[in-house]
């Protein structure tokens, strides 16, 4: 019984309260376990696939559990999950070979929920930009919705910054509706900054409420492959913080739009 508990506590830690609420309310209406398949589409497109498969392996090791307990269990861990969100509850987001000692998850898949969490607005900072399809159609989505998407990188060689390519350029294409900046380099100067100073932070942040900072790059090799690190923080003035911070940066002309 307690790997049943484990698997709904595991994948609660990893979801927005209102995506825990969405399973209960789908799982209630299933007979049992040998229906499990018709509630996958609850858990989202960017579910921790290895976490639902414990979470189904668990259950149908106690078949006997009904479809209403598991709903009562998972309406009990998006309540704690409001709960820590008031707090500022931080998760540690290791991306590469395990050890047991902190859970792993791909880098990916924190900053898609991090992007399909944002209700009005998200703003992802990146070196660079590479081949993230998955993010740039996660991006393409919130947009898509109404969501404010802006996005801040690293200039090319070309127009003052570090990078040999074009990632500017790359993420507006990739993403239209999104608002694109750059940090701007009279102001790079007036604040004492030498020609080589980048945008070399990394983060994501919806509403104020939820923020990843990370050491990966929105590339491919750092999505997928890499050993990367980072901490989610949902709620608390963490959150608030930085969502200010860089609002304030675009507000001061730190940072200017792109075109």
């Amino acid at each position: 019984m307690h790997d049943l508990w484990k698997a709904i506590g595991e994948l609660a830690t990893a979801m927005h309260a209102d995506r825990i609420a969405s399973i209960a309310d789908t799982i209630v209406h299933v007979k049992g376990v040998e229906e499990f398949d018709r509630v996958r589409i609850a858990f989202g497109p960017n579910a921790d696939h290895e976490r639902v498969g414990r979470l189904r392996a668990s259950w149908a090791a106690i078949p006997v559990v009904s479809a209403a307990e598991i709903a009562a269990a998972f309406r009990g861990a998006a309540e704690v999950a409001k709960l820590m969100d008031d707090r500022g509850a931080i998760e540690l987001v290791w991306t590469g070979p395990r050890t047991g000692l902190i859970p792993t998850r791909r880098t990916e898949q924190v900053i898609l929920e991090v992007i399909d969490s944002a209700k009005d607005e998200v703003f992802l900072v990146t070196y660079v930009f590479y081949r993230a399809a998955a993010v740039t159609d996660s991006l393409n989505a919130a947009v898509g919705r109404g969501v404010k998407a802006r996005i801040l990188l690293e200039s090319s060689i070309d127009h003052g910054g570090a990078l040999r390519g074009d990632s500017v350029e790359a993420m507006a294409k990739a993403v239209p509706g999104a608002t694109i900046y750059v940090w701007d380099p009279s102001a790079k100067e007036a604040q004492g900054a030498v020609v080589s100073a980048s945008v070399h932070a990394k983060c994501a942040v919806a509403d104020g409420q939820l923020a990843f900072i990370t050491s990966a790059n929105l590339t491919s090799a750092a999505l997928e492959r890499n050993m990367e690190l980072g901490v989610l923080i949902r709620g608390g003035l963490a959150t608030q913080r930085l969502h200010s911070h860089l609002d304030a940066l675009v507000t001061t002309k730190v940072i200017k739009r792109w075109r």
